[in-house]
């Protein structure tokens, strides 16, 4: 079996950047950083794409915006705009889905990751036979569970 490939929205990128007084959010930090970790250290593979980058520019705050880009490096998988993504995400959104969103579930779809990591609950609520969405925390337990 080869390494997991995984698609971290833009919740995930930004969430050690939120109030980690609120024990949830701290988890959701660690774990996602945990992840980041094993995503540098080539155990984990990383997609990336045109609207975590757009997104992610579009981000006001410059040295979040900079910590992100540095790190979308390690992608080892890059999903730009195509018809079939465009297909996907309409797909998605016709479930009530927002179009962002959806155009990031669509890109995981489209370049066959084994985990959508997201720290949205709206989000976290939508299910797809093509794709796992799991927030960092879950994931992190599910992988420790694959170890026992």
């Amino acid at each position: 079996m080869g390494k997991l490939k995984v698609y971290l929205d833009n919740c995930c990128y930004n969430r050690p950047y939120d109030d980690q007084a609120q024990l949830r959010i701290e988890l959701e930090t660690k774990a996602k950083l945990h992840v980041q970790q094993q995503i540098a250290e080539n155990e984990i593979s990383l997609v990336s794409s045109v609207i975590i980058e757009y997104e992610n520019n579009d981000n006001p705050y410059e040295l979040r915006k900079h910590v992100i880009n540095n790190f979308l490096k390690h992608a080892t998988d890059y999903v730009n705009k195509s018809d079939e993504v465009v297909a996907i995400a309409n797909e998605i959104s016709s479930n009530g889905v927002k179009a962002k969103d959806a155009s990031h579930l669509a890109c995981a779809i489209y370049a066959e990751c084994d985990y959508f990591l997201t720290t949205d609950d709206k989000l976290l609520k939508y299910q797809d036979d093509r794709i796992h969405t799991i927030n960092p925390v879950d994931f992190i337990m599910l992988e420790g569970d694959q170890y026992d």
